[in-house]
């Protein structure tokens, strides 16, 4: 099952050898899940995944993912600046504009990026901060309901992202006019989603779509970049999404549009590409028995939000102890004062003691970076499981001293820091 993917000995070893709690990745992991996505889309002449910074913005991973002919998806001018400290510029950035401060803009167009408009009211925003270039992307809403058959996936309507078709005609003739060339469509309708004819309809959608605004404006269509959304199996008896039948049912939806070529396709996996490959490594620090059984870990939602944030399942499992009988109902919890800080309500586990390592997966993306200090809670270290075997630190944790360090306006600051 994919959950299990590196045995409990890595854990162990990990555990003795940096502090807990931190998160874990899977260097061979996610140089697999690359390798896999690429060849998955190796039909398509030009096609260039944009992994989505925001799943897990540390250097050390997006370096592995430049090296796996990657591009970076940013949608901040902080993580523009780690895409360019780390050596990505021009066509392999996708910077995607969501109410942000006009002068990121600049940033982005200084960087020779991609920019991915929101809104039809950003092309006057983007025409006086950086100038409109001669490719640019723009985002589609349809609205209403989003249906993989009968199924509804969805709801994009409700969602605060993207132009109406109205807007894209309107705002496609006013680029036109300010000297664009040629655009790129973008829409994200679904987050993990693990049916796999997500993206095939999706591409259904934007292939028709942009093939018509194209011969409507005479704008050439130069790309169409599906997002992500592509998701995982967090519970273990989930199945796997078949990244090649996805991409296979892709490949049939762009030969039916597009059976002469010449539109390049992108595509924005985060999830899919680190989430599997991520861990929270831990030890039980307390048991408490009252009207149910809870145990106690050194981690809070501070070092992994969302089962607090949203109610998500992630798995959990106690090293040594996969194949004991999971006869004990625990809420696990971390030590904010809040009630909802809690990795699992009335789970069933093994017995867990005191001191044990105990493992929550599927963490590599949206984990550490939705990361916060309530409570003055530190975020934690990272640590990279290297392909020869061997860890390394690619994050350090936090201290105090970080925490206070937005202080030093104030007079207590000397003695914070004594």
């Amino acid at each position: 099952m994919p959950n299990f993917s590196l045995p409990d000995e890595v854990f162990e070893q990990a555990a003795k050898t940096f502090p807990t709690p931190f998160h874990l990745y899977d260097e061979a992991g996610i140089r697999r899940n690359a390798r896999e996505l690429k060849q998955a889309f190796a039909w398509c002449e030009d096609f260039e995944e944009y992994f989505a910074v925001k799943a897990l913005p540390n250097p050390a991973i997006l370096r592995i993912l430049k090296e796996e002919g990657c591009g970076v998806d940013c949608s901040s001018e902080t993580e523009l600046m780690l895409a360019e400290a780390n050596g990505f510029r021009g066509r392999d950035i996708m910077f995607s504009a969501n109410a942000m401060p006009p002068e990121e803009f600049d940033h982005a167009r200084a960087l020779s990026a991609i920019v991915n408009l929101d809104d039809i009211t950003h092309i006057e925003i983007l025409r006086r901060h950086g100038g409109i270039p001669e490719t640019v992307c723009v985002r589609y809403n349809p609205g209403g309901d989003f249906k993989i058959g009968t199924e509804i996936m969805g709801n994009p309507g409700e969602a605060k992202y993207g132009f109406t078709l109205p807007q894209l005609r309107e705002g496609l003739r006013q680029l036109k006019e300010l000297g664009a060339k040629r655009f790129g469509l973008h829409a994200f309708l679904s987050s993990n989603n693990t049916d796999e004819e997500y993206y095939p309809t999706l591409a259904g959608i934007l292939f028709r779509t942009g093939r018509e605004l194209s011969e409507e404006l005479q704008l050439p269509l130069a790309f169409v970049n599906l997002s992500g959304g592509v998701g995982i199996p967090y519970r273990p008896e989930q199945k796997k999404t078949d990244i090649m039948a996805v991409g296979e049912g892709v490949r049939r939806a762009y030969e039916e549009h597009f059976p002469n070529g010449g539109v390049a396709l992108k595509t924005e996996l985060g999830r899919w590409m680190t989430g599997p490959m991520g861990w929270l490594v831990t030890h039980a620090t307390h048991r408490k028995e009252t009207y149910r059984s809870y145990i106690g870990l050194d981690a809070c939602a501070a070092n992994l939000m969302r089962p607090a944030m949203y109610g998500a399942y992630h798995h959990i499992t106690v090293c040594g102890k996969r194949d004991w009988p999971c006869d004990h109902t625990y809420d696990v919890t971390g030590c904010l004062c809040e009630n909802n800080d809690k990795f699992a309500i009335g789970r069933a586990l093994p017995r867990i003691d005191i001191g044990d390592v105990v493992v929550i997966h599927d963490t590599g993306a949206h984990g550490y970076s939705m990361g916060y200090n309530y409570n003055g809670r530190l975020r934690s270290a990272e640590v990279l499981y290297r392909e020869d075997g061997s860890f390394r630190l690619i994050r350090r944790a936090e201290t105090p001293a970080d925490y206070f360090a937005t202080l030093d306006v104030d007079e207590c600051y000397k003695e914070l820091n004594r």
